[in-house]
């Protein structure tokens, strides 16, 4: 690592020096290099700036990502053959100089994030959450460095395991750190049982090691000399879907417990939150999430589409103040493309895209996007023609865009297909109609699905009713979720029963 740790140009500025920032970072590039001769790769080193991003802070989401991408350009000027971000204790800034790195250069990534005893960063940040979000945005290799020896680092390394495709890092201190009686920092784990330890790390799943705080030479060599002979673990495609926000996961597959998709934070027919936007005011939006996710909501639909607001603006103000309220995961939902995209740019997670078409326009801007942000997208087949006609149109449509899709890399795992429920009234198969591409969709392409459950009793008395029984009927054919109101009692305990019912794992607890 080219010792370019806080070579940026706030941190520089501390010491008078923010005006030398490309003669820093090149020069030490160059120096470490030069050591290295052709004996090892050197790596341009990021870290923290030491200021707190909004709205926590005063420092700007762009304005940070400027400041990496300075340091970066440095970097690779001066000839650095990867980069290493490390040391880092918000999910928000290893995202913002992730992004940064993918847009000023080709080079290789490496993340670390530091964890603090109970398991997760000083802003709650879990080690598996960090993971899934920071290999979803591109980095090439994920892990953990600083904080504690490799003992404490092992449960870390192994909840990362279970989620990675990627190769995972290790790089802990000699073990804690504690004051000598002159003052000095001391660690208290000695070079041989470091090296012994780190046995256990590469065990956990470990393929990249090294050594941080207190470890020196003689660390390393003991580290050599314990794993050299040890076969890596295999880096393995898991074909796990996953969700994050910056501090909770869902995982889930196919067959897994139905979820809900909270979809009240939405201003269409809502006279008194469309009065707050226009206020610019947070509070009933703040109020619906935190609802949501006490009544069992797993993920919360964010629309802000309305007339008389900037959408865009009060989009990102929603995914700031939401994802500090709540730990649930966000649907990104909205029907401009440049919204989207400036909410998952600083959305502090993996998000989901509420959704993606075969409508041209959207589909050639939004599959990139989703790529280049990690996201989860809904996949809703409707064409530039409209609504399918039938059945088979409606296959065809969905086969066409995942067909798309792969072409960006994104995989199966990635998509989740909306069954576009039609409303009874107008068409007495449209239940069936619905529940055949929902088994379709299972069983033969192997991809998950939703639907929005209140069009298909559009217009008939006693809605909640014909709902409940639609979605019983769609969770026996495999809908994996479904954009609802949490706080409709007779729908969610109906599905927690069909669960239930079905032996879904973990179905029993939560339905009692």
């Amino acid at each position: 690592y080219a010792p370019t740790f806080t070579c940026n140009r706030i941190k520089l500025k501390e010491y008078g020096l923010e005006k030398e920032v490309k003669e820093i970072n090149k020069g030490l590039v160059a120096i470490s290099k030069e050591a290295a001769g052709k004996k090892a790769y050197v790596a341009g080193n990021l870290t923290m700036t030491g200021e707190q991003l909004k709205p926590i802070g005063s420092m700007d989401f762009e304005t940070l990502i400027d400041v990496y991408k300075e340091q970066i350009q440095y970097l690779v000027d001066g000839g650095a053959d990867l980069l290493v971000v490390e040391t880092m204790m918000s999910l928000m800034e290893a995202r913002a100089a992730l992004i940064a790195a993918k847009e000023t250069c080709d080079l290789p990534v490496f993340v670390t994030m530091t964890f603090e005893e109970d398991g997760k960063t000083l802003y709650g940040t879990d080690a598996v959450t960090a993971f899934v979000t920071l290999q979803q945005l591109g980095a090439d290799a994920v892990g953990a460095n600083c904080s504690t020896g490799p003992d404490k680092m092992v449960e870390i390394i192994e909840s990362m395991r279970e989620f990675g495709s990627i190769p995972i890092i290790s790089k802990p201190n000699a073990g804690m750190p504690s004051l000598s009686e002159d003052g000095g920092t001391i660690y208290d784990m000695d070079p041989k049982e470091f090296g012994r330890e780190m046995k256990k790390i590469v065990e956990a799943g470990a393929t990249i090691l090294g050594g941080c705080c207190g470890t020196d030479p003689e660390y390393i060599r003991e580290l050599v000399k314990n794993t050299s002979s040890m076969k890596p673990s295999q880096v393995e495609e898991k074909g796990i879907r996953f969700l994050s926000s910056e501090r909770h996961t869902i995982s889930f597959g196919l067959d897994s417990k139905f979820l809900i998709v909270g979809e009240r934070i939405n201003p269409t027919g809502k006279k008194k939150l469309q009065q707050e936007l226009k206020e610019g005011k947070m509070e009933m939006v703040l109020d619906m999430a935190a609802e949501q996710e006490e009544k069992g909501a797993a993920i919360l639909d964010i629309n802000m589409g309305m007339n008389g607001i900037d959408e865009k603006e009060m989009m990102i103000k929603a995914i700031y103040e939401v994802s500090r309220c709540v730990s649930t995961p966000l649907c990104i939902d909205s029907s401009h493309v440049d919204i989207i995209e400036a909410a998952l740019r600083i959305y502090p997670g993996r998000a989901l895209i509420n959704s993606i078409s075969l409508e041209k326009d959207k589909m050639e801007h939004l599959l990139p996007i989703a790529k280049k942000y990690g996201a989860m997208f809904i996949l809703l087949p409707l064409s530039d023609k409209g609504l399918p006609e039938n059945l088979n149109e409606k296959i065809e449509i969905i086969n066409t865009i995942i067909y798309e899709a792969q072409k960006y890399g994104l995989t199966k795992e990635d998509i989740v297909v909306d069954g576009l429920v039609a409303t009874i009234g107008a068409n007495p198969n449209a239940a069936r109609e619905t529940l055949e591409t929902i088994r379709y969709c299972k069983e033969q392409l192997q991809v998950a699905t939703i639907t929005g459950l209140s069009n298909i009793s559009f217009g008939l008395p006693d809605r909640i009713s014909i709902n409940t029984a639609f979605l019983t009927m769609a969770v026996q054919n495999g809908l994996t979720m479904a954009i609802a109101n949490p706080s409709q009692d007779l729908l969610v305990k109906a599905a927690f029963a069909s669960d239930l019912l079905l032996n879904k794992t973990g179905a029993d607890i939560r339905y009692i």
